[in-house]
């Protein structure tokens, strides 16, 4: 099968579209054809080895995937060859940049029917991430109110689109470029972070705040105080501290997605209601995947952009 692998940790220059053995299926595994692997920016921290998953060398990057049911292994049931599916793949585990990979069958799920089979590997880990950590950790509920600082992004827009269904009032930070984006996701209010200040603009405190955004400590720090006594602050920002309140009763929490397929299950099931919209920039053939990190790593890559096997 062809496949993108790196061989050694370093730049996107690592990276090789190549023929590598194709995969079986294990004991509690699913071999799955793979029609979508997602782009995610750890998938470059991975590569670079900043990110401390330890992979085994040579590795294909992608962890989410979406596909059909090749084959099963021993003791797997629930799936059958054919069969649309959609998961979140362990992380330090060979990945979906590749036409076949094997995955645990408690991390996959039926795909979503109201979309390209290819455009759902946008879903899984994106979404499971807003999901948990609005809902899990951030105990978001009806009537309370969420700021989402980073909104611009693939989370941002699961986010906002999670929390809106969810009853909050949703204040969201984006810039410009991505204002467009966040309205559509719903936000009640959108603050020009690039203009205005996020302390300044918001009248009333939230009960949630839910940061998506690489700010300086200090900046995050400050936005505490819009947070109510008892409140909570959320965050993927894992290579900092997140901060919070002990005088007031401020918590704080830090999302690290982990694979759920109930969670999954519930979110495909909103997409193919309508109530949550996948959405994907662009697609790509697997073989331009390296120059995508390329263009990653130059700050050129926007949106959700998933790479498709290349056609024969």
């Amino acid at each position: 099968m062809k496949a993108v692998r790196f061989h050694e940790f370093g730049s996107p220059e690592v990276l090789r579209y190549e023929d590598a053995d194709q995969p079986t299926a294990g004991a509690g595994q699913v071999l799955v054809r793979v029609a979508g692997s997602a782009f995610n920016p750890a998938d470059a921290g991975i590569r670079g080895g900043t990110l401390p998953f330890p992979v085994s060398l040579p590795h294909v990057p992608g962890y989410d995937v979406s596909g059909t049911v090749e084959a099963v292994g021993e003791g797997v049931t629930g799936f059958e060859k054919g069969q649309a599916v959609v998961g979140f793949l362990p992380m330090g585990a060979d990945g979906s940049a590749a036409e076949y990979v094997v995955a645990p069958a408690d991390a996959l799920v039926t795909a979503p029917s109201s979309i390209d089979l290819a455009d759902a590997a946008g879903l899984p880990s994106v979404a499971l991430t807003a999901w948990q950590g609005l809902f899990d950790l951030g105990g978001l509920e009806s009537g309370q109110r969420v700021l989402i600082t980073g909104a611009g992004g693939a989370v941002g827009g699961y986010a906002i689109q999670l929390a809106k269904r969810a009853g909050a009032y949703v204040i969201a930070t984006a810039s410009p470029r991505s204002r467009e984006a966040v309205a559509k996701a719903g936000a009640d209010e959108i603050i020009d972070h690039t203009t205005e200040t996020v302390i300044g603009t918001v009248s009333e405190q939230v009960d949630v705040l839910f940061n998506l955004a690489p700010l300086a400590e200090d900046e995050f720090a400050a936005l505490v105080a819009l947070v109510r006594d008892g409140g909570i602050v959320v965050a993927t920002t894992a290579w900092m501290t997140t901060p919070g309140d002990d005088t007031r009763g401020v918590r704080t929490a830090g999302v690290f997605v982990t694979a759920n397929a109930h969670e999954l299950t519930q979110l495909v099931a909103l997409v193919d209601s309508g109530e949550l919209t996948v959405d994907i920039a662009r697609r790509l053939p697997l073989s331009e995947l390296p120059a995508l990190h390329a263009q990653a790593a130059a700050g050129a890559v926007h949106g959700k952009i998933v790479a498709v096997p290349d056609a024969d």
